[in-house]
């Protein structure tokens, strides 16, 4: 059978030198190509016949170039493997000087830096399951070019039953926009408030400064609200904001809930002002409401009758149309799948979706046809189930912990999510951070959270992050926790 040429992948390029023989001129450029490197060590080149089609020469001109640099070592050839570049052909390079060797960075033995799952429990095996039938079951077309910003029909439905079930969101299908994470989405945002000429945008005076920053990047001032026991002070938001990004359900970092009263007054003012509000439902599925606060519950600071408390709910069913909710996969699944949504208003469609792109370019079609696949089957559900006690199990040994070794020290902010906050005594939490940093132990105190622009008191306090460890990790996390906090 003639030998294709497309066997062999792609054309060697070859230059023949201009002026010699054409057995010359080819063995120089073969010899080259290896010496240079360009036709790696073990490569399989092209039989006679083909390379001499190919050129447009005789096959006895090829086949003695081969013989040629067989000869010199430059070429191997045995009978059922074909011409290869031989293994010593390899490139010659300029001698160097040593490079200067740098002590390679420790990082710290442990993490209890807040915002990350345990990403040792990501459900590979349910995940894998549903993108094999999420593969199967697709059309031909999701495997184009996306056409719809908005992301893939199967996703959206899914999610719209499941945010309506869980989160209590007004969520249609027609309404619901896929993004790359909450960054994605929160800088798309950004976008559409810079078209509609906002200067200005309210946040929690405690958050996560990446957020602000990429606020700032598109041209937006940031302006702090106060956040006590009782959530972001809404109260105080005014016209010149056209928009406040919150943490209602669990403020970040203070765990707090933003309280009925705040609530009402932060959608009185969007329906007064003209203004959006951003809510950010981060870890909304990780609550322990409906469990008593245990062991300690003297010393949380929380209320004690937190069996009658139920789980809070989004925001966004106070206003639909004033409220543009944020949800991401990255606390319930992982960050690494880079999946989020907005839940939009009806009348901003428009503007999210042309200020996203006219492609969906952000994330995979076939992960969001696998998680929309998880989510119907109900894999999800059991998924977060799972973690949801891993986690409350975690939390209650942190707690206990420090009732035993820390009793000094007030923990809150522990209805929900996968980190606590401990208060620490004025003065002291740098040097807390720097005694955890000797202890192999990354963390994070209240400060770091603090908008530059925030005014009043400044709490010291630990941001104490438990779902970041996995668990063979943990109970090192644990001591080394202990270690480090101040005695009484």
């Amino acid at each position: 059978m003639t030998e294709s040429w497309a066997t062999f992948g792609a054309d060697l390029h070859l230059d023949l030198t201009a002026g010699r023989g054409l057995r010359a001129g080819l063995t120089e450029a073969l010899r080259e190509a290896a010496r240079s490197g360009r036709l790696a060590a073990g490569t399989r080149l092209p039989s006679s016949r083909t390379l001499a089609a190919d050129l447009g020469i005789a096959r006895n001109t090829v086949a003695e170039a081969y013989a040629e640099l067989v000869a010199e070592g430059w070429l191997t050839a045995r009978q059922g493997s074909g011409t290869r570049v031989a293994e010593r052909a390899r490139p010659r390079r300029p001698a160097a000087t040593a490079p200067v060797r740098r002590p390679a960075r420790k990082g710290p033995a442990y993490s209890l830096i807040p915002g990350s799952p345990d990403l040792g429990g990501f459900p590979r095996a349910a995940w894998l399951s549903a993108a094999r039938r999420a593969l199967t079951d697709a059309p031909n077309e999701a495997f184009g070019y996306a056409a719809d910003p908005r992301g893939r029909i199967e996703l959206r439905q899914a999610l719209a039953g499941y945010l309506a079930r869980a989160r209590g969101v007004y969520a249609d299908p027609e309404r619901i926009v896929l993004c790359a994470g909450f960054l994605h989405g929160l800088a798309v945002l950004a976008g559409v408030l810079r078209a509609r000429r906002v200067r200005e945008v309210a946040v929690e005076g405690y958050g996560l400064d990446f957020h602000r920053d990429l606020l700032v990047r598109a041209g937006l001032r940031t302006r702090p609200l106060g956040v006590d026991g009782e959530g972001a002070r809404t109260g105080e938001l005014t016209a010149a904001a056209g928009a406040v990004l919150l943490t209602p359900a669990h403020q970040f970092p203070t765990g707090v809930a933003l309280t009925p009263a705040r609530r009402a007054a932060a959608v009185d003012w969007a329906r007064t002002t003209g203004g959006l509000i951003l809510e950010d439902d981060y870890d909304g599925e990780f609550r322990y409401d409906r469990q008593p606060v245990d062991p300690t519950p003297w010393q949380l600071g929380e209320r004690r009758n937190s069996r009658q408390r139920l789980p809070v709910g989004a925001l966004q069913a106070l206003d639909p149309d004033r409220v543009i909710y944020l949800g991401t996969a990255s606390k319930s699944l992982a960050p690494g799948l880079r999946l989020g949504w907005m839940v939009v208003p009806p009348g901003l469609m428009e503007e999210v979706t042309a200020a996203k792109g006219f492609a969906d370019w952000a994330s995979s079609t076939l992960d969001q046809l696998t998680l929309a696949e998880f989510i119907r089957s109900g894999a999800y559900d059991r998924h977060v189930r799972r973690m949801r006690l891993q986690y409350q199990r975690r939390r209650n040994e942190l707690i206990a912990r420090l009732a035993s070794e820390a009793p000094h020290l007030r923990v809150s902010g522990v209805a929900a999510g996968l980190h606590i906050v401990l208060e620490l005594p004025p003065g002291t939490e740098r040097d807390v951070i720097r005694s955890a940093a000797r202890q192999g132990l990354a963390l994070h105190g209240l400060s770091y959270f603090r908008h530059p622009d925030a005014v009043g008191p400044h709490a010291d306090g630990l941001v104490v992050g438990y779902g970041t460890p996995t668990d063979s990790l943990w109970s090192g996390a644990l001591d080394a926790l202990m270690r480090a906090l101040p005695a009484p």
